[in-house]
């Protein structure tokens, strides 16, 4: 497809109008050319296509695919997941028996359906039994594809972090494991579920239900119009939307919200002027390391219009108090309040596109 080239160059986009140009003109003068036709013709949504793209959008996307990157159609590991495996990840997800008192499940602190975007707009998510839990709870979109799980880091992977939250006592509080399997078994519905699922290991497993519960976390991503931007289609952003991207580029932003998840892969320590909770030490808790105080995982911005509030303790209601808090951190200069409003129209691009902002 003609739209699918890279025109990044001036000189290429005015050839490249040159030509369109003389084939809608050569359509348009032929008198057996049926006025329908003309409305429907490739040549003729080529040429109003790249009219509209033309102002500046293909070098920015140029850019983009540097500092950002497209997102992998699948998250790493999904390749042997079966559907199977994702309807009992599902199940046990959303299964409200394996807390302690029967009233939380997984999907409560990480609703999904309607608009919700796989976190539940809390400062802190409260635990089974109403107990405050001690930071915000992200996402669960696109989780499949971070290297470092927590804010602390003290998890790397799907299958190492899929019981913790069955055995915190800040959430869903069961005693132990053997309880968890305990649970699982007495309840008839899984059986087949299981033996389904793992055909080869069909008993009912601890194992099995990590596995169970990765799949499905790994079928969770998430497309915007933002991805449609950067693989194709230059028409995905409006003007201002691709100005705030440009903005977000040139300060020096992708430093810390690097990737195409935009953020997720590091850590970094928040320090500054603002008030947080001065009782989480953030990753130190986990290493031990004196040079870890306060630092804490650079969460992705992927659905962040969707998934306020913000920061590791959940004390920023608003995405523009976010970004104007973020001009505090190793930014290349201040940024002005027009500056910090075009980031925040280009954020609100990255949310998927079935959910609302």
């Amino acid at each position: 497809m003609l739209l699918k080239m890279q025109l990044y160059s001036p000189k290429c986009i005015y050839k490249t109008f040159l030509l369109l140009t003389s084939i809608w003109l050569f359509s348009a003068c032929n008198t057996d050319f049926d006025l329908k036709k003309k409305e429907d013709s490739d040549n003729t949504r080529l040429l109003a296509a790249y009219l509209y793209q033309i102002p500046g959008g293909a070098e920015i996307q140029a850019e983009a695919r540097i500092k950002i990157g497209l997102l992998p159609p699948k998250t790493p590991g999904s390749e042997s997941d079966t559907p199977a495996q994702i309807t009992l990840g599902n199940k046990i997800f959303r299964d409200n028996t394996l807390s302690l008192n029967h009233v939380q499940s997984c999907h409560t602190c990480h609703p999904l359906d309607g608009n919700s975007a796989g976190m539940d707009s809390q400062s802190t998510s409260r635990g089974t039994s109403g107990q405050i839990g001690r930071r915000n709870a992200p996402t669960i979109l696109n989780v499949g594809y971070l290297p470092i799980i927590f804010w602390d880091g003290r998890k790397q992977n799907l299958f190492d972090q899929a019981v913790a939250p069955f055995l915190d006592s800040l959430e869903m509080a069961l005693p132990s494991e053997a309880e968890l399997l305990t649970r699982l078994q007495n309840n008839s519905s899984y059986t087949g579920l299981f033996q389904n699922a793992f055909p080869d290991s069909p008993a009912i497993s601890i194992n099995s239900l990590r596995n169970a519960l990765s799949a499905f976390e790994r079928s969770l991503v998430s497309k915007s119009r933002f991805d449609d931007f950067i693989e194709w289609d230059l028409r995905a952003l409006n003007n201002e939307e691709k100005q705030g991207l440009k903005t977000f580029m040139d300060l020096g932003c992708t430093n810390c919200h690097s990737g195409y998840l935009l953020g997720g892969n590091q850590f970094k320590k928040l320090d500054s002027f603002y008030s947080y909770n001065t009782n989480d030490l953030g990753r130190f808790e986990f290493t031990g390391n004196q040079d870890d105080k306060s630092f804490f995982k650079v969460p992705p911005l992927r659905n962040v219009a969707l998934t306020a509030p913000y920061f590791h303790d959940g004390s920023v209601r608003t995405l523009k108090e976010a970004v104007t808090r973020m001009n505090q951190y190793e930014m290349s200069r201040p940024m002005t309040d027009s500056e910090i409003n075009s980031i925040v129209t280009f954020l609100k691009s990255l949310s998927d596109k079935t959910k609302s902002n």
